[in-house]
Parts: C-alpha cells; sequence; structure tokens
C-alpha cells in the first residue's frame, strides 16, 4: 500500500550463525545502527555487483520502479497477499493481491519522498469482493422511491448482486511517505498511504467512492503496535523475515504486516449515478457507518516486499547494454 506496504519495504537484519536473518522482536536503540549499516551494505553490495543479465530473474519485478530519475535511491516491489479492511460496519478480507511499486529518496526527516511507477500503477487496482454482496450494503424494500427500488429488485432479480470493493490511491505517488527506521524498529509510522475505496456495482454505478482527493482515507501504517481510540483496541504488526537475493543486491521480506486502526473515513459518494445519489448515498451510509471516525475502522495488511538500491539496477544495465 503497502507495502506489501502494503506495502512497505525494510532493511534491518542481523547475523546469526553465519546465516542473515530477521529478528522479530522489540528492538533497542543499538539495534537501529545495524540496521543503517545494512542499509549501507546493501549499497555497497549493489555498486559493486558482478555481471548479471538485465533485469532477468528476481530483477525483472523492478522494471516499473523509476531508477533513473534523480532522486530515486532505492525501488520498491511489494504484494500484499492477505489481511482484511473494516470499514465502518463491513469487513472486507483481501483476497486478491494488491502491487504498491515504484522508487524513493533518502529519508528526510525520517520519511522518504516516493516516486510513481514508470507504468503510473504505482497501487494496483485489485477488487476485492463484499461478503453478502449487494444484500449486505441494501434492503430494497426499504427503499421509499419507486423507481429507485424497482432498480434495485431488479438487479438482485438478474443476479447483478456482488459488490467488489477496489482499494485506490487518492492522491498522487508523490503523497507516499515511507521511513524504514520506523518499519525495522517497529515504532512509529512506517507507512503513510492516501487511499479511497471504489464500491462497485450495477446498482451503485462506476463512481461510488468513500474518500476522494480532497478528504482521501489516511492510513498510517505500522510494523509495531497501534494506540487507537475507542472502541477498537491495540493490535501489533510485525517485522517478517529477510533474506538476501541475487548475490546480496535484492532484499525479500516476507510475512511482514502493516496494521492501522485509527484512522476515520468519510461518508460514500457518488453512489447510484447523477440523478439517485441523493437517495442512494444515505442508505449506503447508513448500511456500512459512514462517516466512521477513528477508531471504528481498521486496515490490516499481510505483505511480501522485495527491495533494491537504483545503484544495482544501474549497475546492471551497464553491464548489459
Amino acid at each position: 500500500m503497502l507495502d506489501r506496504f502494503p506495502g512497505c519495504s525494510t532493511f534491518w537484519i542481523i547475523q546469526q550463525n553465519g546465516e542473515l536473518r530477521m529478528k522479530q522482536r522489540k528492538r533497542k536503540p543499538a539495534q537501529a545502527t545495524l540496521i543503517v549499516l545494512a542499509v549501507t551494505a546493501l549499497v555497497v553490495l549493489g555498486a559493486a555487483s558482478s555481471a548479471s543479465a538485465k533485469l532477468v530473474g528476481e530483477f525483472t519485478k523492478f522494471e516499473q520502479c523509476p531508477w533513473t530519475t534523480e532522486g530515486v535511491n532505492r525501488c520498491i516491489y511489494s504484494v500484499t497477499g492477505g489481511g482484511e479492511v473494516v470499514l465502518g460496519k463491513k469487513k472486507v478480507p483481501i483476497v486478491n493481491p494488491v502491487t504498491l511499486q515504484g522508487g524513493y529518496a533518502k529519508p528526510v526527516e525520517g520519511f522518504s519522498k516516493f516516486f510513481e511507477a514508470k507504468n503510473t500503477i504505482t497501487l494496483s487496482k485489485a477488487a476485492q469482493p463484499v461478503p453478502g454482496g449487494l444484500a449486505g450494503l441494501v434492503n430494497c424494500k426499504e427503499i421509499s422511491n419507486t423507481l429507485l427500488r424497482i432498480s434495485c429488485e431488479l438487479t438482485f432479480e438478474n443476479g447483478f448482486t456482488g459488490v467488489n470493493s477496489t482499494l485506490e490511491l487518492a492522491r498522487p505517488a508523490s503523497e507516499i511517505q515511507v521511513s524504514e527506521i520506523n518499519l525495522a524498529s517497529k515504532e512509529g509510522v512506517a507507512l503513510k498511504l492516501p487511499v479511497r475505496v471504489h464500491l462497485e456495482n450495477p446498482f451503485l454505478g462506476g463512481s461510488c467512492y468513500v474518500g476522494s482527493s480532497t478528504s482521501p482515507i489516511p492510513w498510517e501504517l505500522t510494523t509495531g503496535i497501534t494506540a487507537p481510540s475507542k472502541p477498537n483496541e491495540p493490535i501489533e504488526g510485525s517485522s517478517g523475515t529477510v533474506e538476501f537475493l541475487e548475490g546480496g543486491r535484492i532484499l525479500h521480506l516476507d510475512e511482514a504486516v502493516l496494521v492501522d486502526n485509527n484512522w476515520p473515513a468519510p461518508k460514500a459518494t457518488g453512489c447510484g449515478g447523477f440523478l439517485v445519489e441523493l437517495l442512494v448515498n444515505p442508505i449506503i451510509n447508513a448500511s456500512v457507518g459512514l462517516p466512521s471516525a477513528a477508531g471504528l475502522n481498521t486496515a490490516v495488511l499481510k505483505n511480501s516486499v522485495y527491495t533494491t538500491t537504483a545503484a544495482a539496477l544501474k549497475k546492471v544495465d551497464s553491464e548489459n547494454p
């Protein structure tokens, strides 16, 4: 998101019994130094690596990273393959993988600026089926407007009852922020991701959204422990496990879990189309429980992350013109 990030990357490693491993435990301040040293080591490995085929094998994951763009220091390919999003009164499991990809700069005041993927698909649009479908969101018999009620009933009769929920970026990719240190130390915000949720169904039309560019859903994901408003209780993420690939030039972070259960969600807008949204929006909002304050929503993202340096990709490219 991210991520995987959903998205996210991490670069903290220690050496144990001759192997590089990730430790899932509370880290002391001194361990943050090891994290920085690990990042530095990866940069050196990327610059001093031996010749290999041009963006083949694991390197193909970074084809959409803008690694030649000035300011890009690292590249990321992150897949969220599981987890769930609780929006108000509705829970949607993540069953279709969501990919976050792009590049990011060296950190400034703890956070790194993000750069959009070359193909502009920084966050892939993977539709997630909403449990219960339309019946879980709308009771046609409760709609007082006759034409709208008939339209709703016809949707049910024709079998178009499934509803998809698709996570999208609500603002430009440049507004994504990453903190490697927070991600590594399991403290503080690791990934800031402004998103919106697209609810899709023939009855709802093509412009039914929760969140927008002017009022995004502000995810501030952590691998640590959250401190949400009530009624939510604290939940804990995970820093996962890490391995080196391609001779140490790629870090693979697996089974990382990023969480946030202290974000607010605005009302749904645009539901039902231009002519009837004033009638349908209130129905959707009442059914889902929107707007919902911080402490009523949850995001749990289970990620697999691949990251490398721009220097490593430049080295591979220069060796294979």
